[in-house]
């Protein structure tokens, strides 16, 4: 055969080579596309809409997949008490994955305190459907026959989500002449940024609703890491020198340390007053002598607004 006899067929050979290669790399690709997809590895999911969305659904498997997202930030930005509400309404509808998942929130502190009993009731909960992961962390608890304490879906800040996974009770309540009224967290911090990650993954260390910080960061210093205020406020949470001092933070203008000595007063305001959320932002504002002294919030109109304007940005 003649060199310009064979060019055309070697061409041709060369070219359904290619179309081959081709679709073989499509192929490939299309199904790494939706391995992604499926998986959340790759794919950036928007945060509070996607939670809005999946929420609202009634597949427990699908829930309890979303959950552990959350939990990990797989494709997500990392919330606790996303994954707690999700895994809740897992949960409610019998899925043993999600009742262990909440056990296991508990057992290692992941939404604040390290809480064994409740860790060991949603454990039962599990076992009973014969899981037998949460059989061996019953075991490991020291944890025999129906625990006391009854399976809840306590969030990070100490309120509460229902078998909806909506929020049933939020981080505070005030007692006044009128009883007793909750003042619930029921609206996602819109901010997004660096010390909104930070805070987000501060905030359950210290049992605090991270929409609760953002809120108030947001009108102590607008998110200025060097905002002074008059009263010598100083970072992002705007510590003055004695309280600073007293939460052992070494450099205030270092916004994580800034963080964590704000979270770690707010946490002490939570604890002092019992959980009563405008107290504690009055007392966060005007010093907890003041609230003590005026048996409320202090008939100061700069506290005063300060705490309506907090409270706004949450409910």
């Amino acid at each position: 055969m003649r060199a310009s006899e064979a060019f055309p067929i070697v061409a041709a050979l060369f070219r359904s080579a290619l179309r081959s290669a081709l679709r073989s790399a499509l192929r490939s690709a299309l199904w790494a596309g939706l391995l992604v997809a499926a998986t959340g590895a790759l794919v950036p999911v928007a945060h509070a809409e996607s939670f809005a969305s999946v929420i609202k659904g009634n597949d427990a498997r699908d829930l309890a997949t979303w959950g552990r997202r959350f939990e990990h930030g797989e494709g997500v930005e990392q919330d606790i008490d996303y994954a707690i509400r999700l895994y809740c309404k897992a949960a409610a509808k019998g899925d043993a994955a999600a009742q262990y998942y909440l056990g296991w929130i508990y057992a290692m502190g992941r939404a604040g305190e390290r809480d064994d009993d409740l860790a060991a009731a949603w454990f039962y909960r599990a076992a009973q459907k014969n899981d037998l992961h949460a059989k061996r962390m019953l075991d490991r608890l020291g944890y025999k026959g129906r625990p006391r304490q009854e399976a809840v879906c306590l969030l990070s800040d100490g309120g509460r989500a229902g078998a909806n996974g909506a929020v049933v009770g939020g981080s505070g309540r005030h007692a006044g002449r009128g009883g007793v009224r909750h003042v619930a967290i029921t609206r996602e911090y819109p901010a997004r940024g660096r010390v909104v990650r930070m805070v987000r993954r501060l905030a359950p260390q210290y049992r605090l609703n991270p929409n609760l910080v953002l809120a108030l960061i947001e009108v102590e210093s607008d998110f200025d890491p060097h905002a002074r205020s008059p009263k010598n406020g100083q970072g992002l949470m705007q510590l003055v020198p004695e309280t600073a001092e007293r939460f052992g933070v070494r450099d205030v203008w270092d916004p994580e340390q800034n963080l964590r000595g704000g979270m770690a007063y707010l946490h002490w305001l939570m604890r002092y007053f019992d959980g009563d959320l405008e107290l504690v932002l009055a007392a966060y504002n005007a010093g907890e002598g003041a609230v003590e002294r005026h048996g409320g919030v202090p008939p100061y109109a700069e506290t005063q607004r300060y705490v309506r304007r907090i409270i706004k940005r949450l409910n």
